[in-house]
């Protein structure tokens, strides 16, 4: 299975270009759901969002539809998941409304700063703490302290939760990094970006998680159809169970081999509105392929 994606929704520029003029605000949300497989929430990475919030984008997309969720940056950016504020603060991200959306919750994007340094001991008390399936994140979110004005703590049933940690130090260039994901079950994003981070596609976890920041500049300029294509050959060979025979990995450890794989790939060149037009093409380029 292999998703295609943007990273959020909700941009001026967009207006009357992706979206068409006229199209109420919060209309918006319903038209880039039936253009797209998959979107990013990224208001939660910036603030707790609320359950009424939740519901309505639950609401407003199609059955099959999944979201990631940008994980809070009071724990990666602030607290920098390094003291005893990290498990009430993910209590209170998990009780704002993340599990109203059910079946539609993908996989938790962690993103972590440029100044973040890899440091294992910090790195294995915050993977240690990430919830694996609904009932889990039901009984830590109900941890949850004054903070979360209305609380959502419950879930139809049991689903798995994945997990994706996004790095852009070079510190974490160490075979001893991927090695902790791989214990913990999460996976490393694939950062593709016209920026002086780590790009490294080693596979940790029985999913991979992708974010195309820009070809040309950071968060901007369309890729081109050499570009595209070759992205396109690469999720196929992920989504079969094996890696391409240039992977640039971080270790030297190859991956276990697997029937398939699922792929999630968001386009997050959202200025002048790449993103939307860039998933489509590749999305399109799947379809024929």
């Amino acid at each position: 299975m292999i998703r295609i994606g943007i990273s959020g929704w909700r941009y001026d520029g967009w207006r009357g270009v992706f979206y068409p003029k006229g199209l109420a605000q919060r209309r918006e949300l319903e038209f880039a759901s039936r253009a797209v497989d998959s979107i990013e929430i990224n208001g939660s990475h910036y603030a707790l969002q609320t359950l009424r919030s939740y519901r309505a984008w639950y609401d407003a997309t199609p059955d099959d539809f999944v979201f990631s969720v940008k994980g809070s940056r009071y724990l990666t950016h602030m607290l920098r998941v390094r003291d005893d504020k990290a498990r009430p603060a993910m209590a209170n991200f998990l009780a704002s409304g993340v599990l109203a959306l059910e079946e539609k919750l993908g996989p938790m994007l962690w993103q972590f700063p440029p100044s973040f340094a890899f440091d294992p001991e910090r790195m294995e008390r915050f993977l240690a703490l990430l919830p694996h399936d609904t009932q889990s994140a039901r009984e830590l979110a109900r941890e949850h302290d004054s903070r979360v004005k209305q609380p959502w703590c419950e879930t139809r049933r049991r689903r798995r939760i994945r997990h994706a940690v996004e790095i852009r130090h070079d510190s974490f260039c160490t075979p001893e990094f991927p090695a902790l994901l791989r214990r913990h079950r999460v996976a490393l994003v694939i950062s593709d970006a016209v920026a002086d981070w780590p790009y490294a596609e080693d596979i940790t976890s029985n999913f991979l998680y992708l974010r195309l920041h820009g070809s040309q500049t950071l968060y901007g300029g369309s890729y081109s159809d050499k570009a595209l294509h070759r992205w396109a050959a690469r999720l196929e060979k992920w989504a079969s169970g094996h890696e391409p025979a240039d992977a640039q990995r971080i270790s030297p450890r190859r991956p276990r081999k697997a029937a398939h794989r699922d792929v999630y790939c968001y386009f997050d060149n959202d200025k002048k509105v790449k993103a939307p037009f860039d998933a489509q093409r590749l999305m399109r380029l799947l379809q024929n392929a």
